[in-house]
């Protein structure tokens, strides 16, 4: 686990949408803060399963601030984003669940336990090859190896073509690349990630 992923503030995952303010709502969830936390724990563990499951390796970051134990002080109010993002390692490789779907930090824990519990579902089912299939999206960002945009993209030398030619020509490369890059067909969850990261950073160097 890379350590500089803080529990607080709330490091919420690269390439994660957020719910739009509108769209958060009030849980039916009875719960309390500190039994979702539980909740969401045990569930790790129990999806980490026989993989080496130490309970410091998993970063629960969110906006509440932090005794010198790392748990969150008791009775804080709720700040103003009650988004959750929990990373933790699977089989070797780093994992991240986020949620900021309701109004309440406790209710977002409870909801990511809730996805968990339902993934390892698919998993006692002896569905496995639909299991690693659905953790394909889980694969945290922040772990994968990084490159120049340019190089992952194949771009070559740039012969005094504006900032607009040269996106264009990355967004193009990106459309032919990603589908060889997709494990669906023969790439890999890193190889597709790397290639997102690489357009993103394009964008954002040449908008």
């Amino acid at each position: 686990m890379k350590r500089e992923i803080e529990a607080y503030p709330l490091q919420w995952p690269e390439g994660w949408p957020r719910t739009p303010s509108d769209q958060i709502d009030s849980s039916r969830f009875k719960v309390t803060p500190d039994a979702a936390r539980r909740g969401m724990l045990e569930e790790i563990r129990r999806l980490v399963g026989h993989w080496i499951y130490r309970r410091e390796d998993v970063i629960v970051s969110t906006n509440l601030r932090l005794r010198q134990d790392g748990e969150p002080y008791a009775a804080q109010r709720q700040p103003e984003d009650r988004g959750v993002a929990v990373y933790f390692q699977y089989k070797d490789r780093p994992m991240v669940f986020a949620c900021d779907r309701w109004d309440q930090i406790h209710d977002n824990m409870h909801a990511i336990a809730k996805t968990i519990e339902a993934l390892r579902g698919i998993e006692r089912w002896g569905a496995s090859d639909m299991l690693e299939r659905a953790f394909t999206g889980f694969i945290a960002l922040e772990h994968i190896p990084t490159a120049p945009w340019e190089k992952v993209l194949q771009l070559g030398e740039r012969n005094g073509e504006s900032n607009g030619d040269w996106l264009a020509k990355a967004e193009r490369q990106y459309r032919i690349l990603r589908k060889d890059a997709h494990p669906d067909h023969g790439g890999s969850t890193q190889a597709l990630q790397m290639m997102q990261e690489a357009i993103k950073q394009a964008r954002e160097a040449l908008s």
